[in-house]
């Protein structure tokens, strides 16, 4: 084989695009697909293992030449082109789809979730391939019995022969003649129900594919691995580097029972035949829509799709998704007086200053040529006293609790780490700084880089996990404010802990009370403090002999001004975070508006 195609080759392959996209809509706009002269340039775009690929980040379709010539399939171009095209305009179209197609199939598939993602790309080729085939009169039939002819001493295997069978049945093709069964009666049932399936459920193709699936699961149990489905898997690595949304929470019908299409009166035109439910289904398949999904099966859904991610980048989009729909408005100060700009004059406009910051009539009228650095010009503002009083954010300093009492957020669902970015969001959005400090034993400390406006910089802490001992860093509450002036931002400081946050009024390293830092930190903050704390009982409204030390110093903190919230349960956290700032500061007193 040579090392590229043919001139001709690529010639012709960039002439057909246009005719590819006609087979859908002249007004369907894409970029151009990057044509590959080589196996190593195919490699660099992410094609391995199949001749073509997309990517929907950038809503791209690569071809690997070399592959296409090694197939027999170079006079294949409009065909070939066009179905990759149908992966953008039809199934799956988006990143988000993409990844909702994979969730149901790995529900229809149990013990071989592994396989959604090749399940999923032939579901979607053949909805693709039979409005081609049938509608636009392009031979897509002919680049199966390429395939066929390619290798013959091939070991057919049941995917591939049920898979052809449905093309046959699609296509109304003698039995066999693009590979499909011929003497299996089974077979050639399924690969009519299959057919069935895709015409059906061709516009509803998101709930036909649990059925697909069903009708698959059976022969996947005994298939081996086929040079032929690898080679047609395009959309394998089809979400790398995009950002699918709203799979945080399980979709309506998703969990439900994979009917197989023998069962479905829509499949075969007969009476209802679906088995009744049974009365009591295991706890993960009685799950309504709606419900949130744990951190590591979010991960499993993005990886299926092609995402390449750490346990840590997942649990950052997780917590960043399920903290969107709650997010409120965070507190902001009245100040005396907010100050409007004035225009003040005219001063020079050089090189690297900002291209729109030039005035180019005042410019103009300096000179009719314009000399950058001597003839431009831009205007000078200044502050003048407006009318209306304006308003500051107040800062957070969050603090949250990592220790072995505490989810993992990479794993489970943390709901310290989802109410802490709850809040934090909340306070970016009104322009508020926030500093966030993970903690657990001795030494177990990630914290931000002081106050920060950085999403992923937030996230990136909250997510993290040390499930050590329980020590609080006395020494960041006590440095953060050491040198605190007056005139920089209120912040509040909230803790989000269990009854470890006691913890903190013990000694620092340097034999400082905990008390005293505390009682600092709130002072030079100026706008409160607040603990969301996890107790199994509320605090006694007196103080006992026999009361417990943690419920002593609790009461105590209180009286020196922190505002204690006990949870029973880690799920209350949302509730917490959805009114802390209405709770905190609406009281007329504090001066505070939300």
């Amino acid at each position: 084989m040579s090392e590229g195609p043919a001139t001709d080759t690529l010639s012709r392959w960039q002439a057909a695009w246009p005719a590819a996209l006609e087979a859908w809509s002249r007004f369907t706009r894409l970029r151009d697909p990057r044509l590959c002269e080589s196996r190593v340039d195919a490699a660099a775009e992410g094609l391995l293992g199949s001749f073509a690929m997309i990517r929907l980040f950038d809503q791209r379709v690569v071809i690997d030449l070399p592959e296409v010539e090694r197939l027999g399939l170079t006079d294949h171009a409009v065909e070939i082109l066009a179905h990759e095209i149908g992966h953008h305009v039809l199934a799956p179209a988006t990143a988000t789809d993409h990844a909702r197609l994979l969730a149901r199939l790995r529900h229809a598939l149990p013990t071989l979730e592994a396989q959604a993602p090749m399940v999923a790309n032939l579901y979607t080729d053949l909805l693709i391939n039979d409005r081609l085939e049938r509608q636009c009169g392009l031979r897509m039939a002919d680049i199966y019995r390429r395939l066929a002819e390619r290798d013959t001493s091939t070991e057919t295997t049941p995917v591939w022969t049920l898979y052809m069978g449905i093309y046959e049945q699609l296509w109304q093709l003698a039995p066999g003649s693009l590979g499909g069964p011929v003497d299996d009666a089974a077979l050639r049932g399924d690969a009519w129900l299959g057919a069935r399936v895709v015409r059906v459920y061709a516009g509803e193709w998101m709930d036909g594919a649990s059925r697909f699936a069903a009708l698959l699961l059976p022969h996947l149990l005994r298939s081996v691995k086929d040079w032929r489905v690898d080679v047609l898997m395009d959309t394998r690595n089809a979400g790398q580097g995009s950002q699918p949304v709203g799979l945080e929470r399980i979709e309506d019908g998703e969990l439900d029972q994979a009917a197989h299409p023998a069962l479905d009166p829509r499949i075969t035109g007969e009476a209802e035949t679906l088995p009744p439910t049974p009365p009591e289904l295991p706890a993960a398949l009685s799950r309504q829509g709606g419900q949130a999904r744990e951190p590591f099966e979010y991960g499993e859904i993005l990886r299926s799709a092609g995402l390449d991610l750490s346990d840590h980048d997942i649990a950052v989009r997780y917590y960043r998704e399920r903290a969107l729909p709650h997010l409120i408005r965070f507190p902001v100060r009245p100040q005396p007086q907010a100050f409007e700009p004035q225009l003040e004059g005219l001063e020079p406009w050089e090189a690297g200053d900002p291209l729109d910051a030039l005035d180019w009539m005042q410019s103009l009228l300096q000179s009719p040529r314009v000399i950058p650095g001597l003839t431009t010009v831009q205007r000078a503002y200044g502050d003048a006293p407006g009318q209306d009083p304006a308003s500051e954010p107040v800062d957070l300093d969050l603090y949250v609790d990592s220790s072995g009492s505490m989810p993992n957020p990479q794993t489970h669902t943390s709901y310290l780490a989802l109410a802490g970015a709850i809040i934090a969001l909340s306070a970016l959005r009104v322009g508020a700084r926030v500093q966030v400090t993970l903690w657990s034993g001795k030494q177990q400390v990630l914290h931000t880089g002081g106050f920060v406006r950085s999403e992923d910089d937030i996230l990136r802490v909250l997510t993290g996990f040390f499930g050590g001992g329980t020590a609080f860093p006395i020494h960041r509450l006590r440095d953060t404010y050491a040198q605190r002036a007056p005139h920089e931002r209120a912040v509040h400081i909230l803790h989000i802990s269990d009854d470890g946050i006691t913890t903190m009024f013990a000694n620092d390293e340097r034999g400082n009370s905990g008390w005293d830092v505390a009682a600092r930190a709130l002072a030079a903050g100026r706008a409160g403090g607040t603990m969301a704390l996890n107790l199994y009982t509320p605090l006694p409204a007196h103080l006992a002999p026999t009361s417990r030390p943690w419920e002593a110093d609790l009461l105590r903190a209180q009286e020196a001004g922190w505002a204690i919230h006990a949870v029973r349960d880690m799920a209350d956290l949302l509730s917490f975070a959805r009114e802390f700032s209405r709770r905190h500061y609406q009281r007329p007193a504090a001066g505070v508006r939300a």
